[in-house]
């Protein structure tokens, strides 16, 4: 089978000591180095998105909460300053000591990507949602807006999981070969459902006309929705990413995280042909400018396929 590789990387983040209790699995999976660097942090977020996304679906299906079936109920019998059900509370004390550490470990932990300016922005937003709603009274949609999302987290870590157990001990390990390849898939085909089509028909329809139709007076109204909004236009953002891995996946053998920059060896080999004295004598000497930059060209355009 094809050789796919998907790094797409931290769309959120964790405390650096639960990572940190899972390098002897690592070890003892006999990764490849690269590969044993990031495993325990994969398997650890998988376990936090697979158990936060399971609570959230226990409560929208298996409680009394109908949120999901009827979107237009998170603003029945709504009152400022109605109690929070507890089972909700745990939610969202969890979800937000989670994204609270996030936006620290995008700025301090994580190596800097394309989207990590937009990813600081996500994780600031999420936790102003949270806190926010949660203070106003408007857990009923934030629970809904977590299930929409923590579905392609799991997915997410389940795919780099696989990546990097099917090269343990230097084999290839078509097992985890293939579902490395389903879990891409579904990782792409639930961003589109659960967050371009779901979250608009269920989130934004419900607080942008039935929050409206239920109290007509309802406070901070544009400025909840400017925040879920923003939240969409974010995911809009993301899916462009997953379009590009999708088009280099169906070209090459090999695709890597597209919103990485290039590897430390391109970077310098760029920045020393920048430096060319030809490049910096354009008037002088024309010929020199266009063959440095055509190699410059080449070495950038190598590294992106």
């Amino acid at each position: 089978s094809r050789n796919i590789i998907v790094e797409f990387d931290n769309f959120s983040d964790i405390p650096s000591v639960c990572p940190l209790s899972l390098q002897p699995l690592a070890r003892w999976c006999r990764l490849l180095p690269k590969d044993a660097a990031k495993m325990p942090e994969s398997a650890w977020k998988l376990v936090f998105y697979t158990m936060s996304w399971s609570y959230s679906t226990y409560l929208l299906f298996f409680s009394s909460y109908s949120f999901f079936q009827d979107p237009p109920s998170v603003f029945y019998n709504w009152t400022s300053g109605m109690t929070v059900p507890t089972d909700i509370a745990i939610a969202y004390l969890i979800q937000g000591s989670f994204y609270g550490h996030s936006i620290y470990a995008t700025i301090n932990m994580d190596t800097w990507r394309k989207d990590s300016a937009v990813m600081v922005v996500h994780h600031i937003i999420t936790l102003a949602l949270i806190s926010f709603s949660y203070a106003f009274r408007y857990h009923n949609v934030g629970i809904l807006v977590l299930f929409l999302h923590d579905i392609n987290d799991v997915l997410l870590e389940f795919t780099k999981l696989n990546v990097y157990l099917k090269s343990r001990g230097g084999g290839n390990h078509l097992l985890n070969d293939v579902l490395s390849n389903m879990g891409s898939v579904s990782f792409s085909i639930t961003w589109f459902w659960f967050r371009l089509y779901w979250f608009p028909l269920k989130v934004l329809y419900a607080t942008c006309v039935s929050s409206i139709q239920s109290v007509p007076s309802i406070p901070f109204y544009f400025f909840f929705n400017a925040l879920l909004f923003a939240l969409l236009l974010m995911n809009i953002y993301w899916f462009l990413f997953i379009v590009i891995f999708i088009v280099k996946l169906l070209k090459v053998n090999e695709v890597n995280d597209v919103r990485e920059y290039e590897d430390e060896d391109a970077r310098k080999a760029a920045e020393e042909l920048l430096k060319d004295p030809q490049l910096e004598n354009n008037d002088d000497d024309d010929a020199g400018h266009h063959n440095s930059a055509q190699r410059l060209y080449k070495i950038l355009l190598d590294q992106s396929m």
